[in-house]
């Protein structure tokens, strides 16, 4: 960890929006794989495909090296702190405070993403002082984009990013949030 990136509390756990985001932990590895294992999650996010018992070991002992380190939280979004519906993830990185998220199909259509949206970017104006904060999205994506836009982010006027991943190339836009 750079001695200029405060590192992340060792435990986090943000409750609001009727939810309760939490520190994934080793009771949660079974459940992962239901959740993440799904072409939408492979075609639209950067997790591995396919996401099995060792994948989700592996996300598991990243969230803990990232959150040492200072870069990267990683949440499971719950209604109760029980079981997980999915994730919510808040990264440091030199282009702002971003914020991603999946949902697992079983959940989706119950505004869990829009949600925890909106409970992570608080914690980030709150407890992190960040002035704005991002999502990454490819346009063509309409669920990530009815979330940015109901969470009130907006388009910014910033260059595209593009890359290849998973054998795809993709093109991102830079929705923003700013601090009320």
């Amino acid at each position: 960890m750079s001695s200029t990136m405060p590192s992340f509390p060792e435990r986090i756990e943000l409750s609001g929006e009727g939810l309760v985001l939490r520190d994934w932990t080793e009771a949660d590895l079974t459940a992962m794989p239901e959740l993440f294992d799904h072409p939408d999650i492979a075609y639209w996010t950067p997790l591995v495909s396919p996401f099995d018992a060792a994948a989700a070991r592996a996300r598991l002992d990243r969230d803990r090296q990232f959150r040492a380190e200072g870069t990267v939280i990683l949440l499971a979004i719950t209604v109760d702190g029980g079981a997980p519906l999915g994730e919510v993830m808040l990264r440091r990185a030199p282009e702002g405070t971003e914020i991603g998220y999946a949902v697992g199909p079983a959940h989706r259509g119950q505004g869990l993403a829009l949600r925890a949206v909106r409970v992570m970017a608080a914690y980030a104006f709150e407890q992190m002082g960040a002035e704005q904060v991002i999502l990454e999205l490819e346009a063509e994506n309409a669920a990530s984009v009815a979330v940015a836009t109901k969470a009130g982010f907006t388009l910014l006027d910033v260059p595209l990013i593009t890359g290849e991943e998973k054998g795809r190339p993709f093109t991102l836009q830079t929705w923003g949030l700013n601090r009320p």
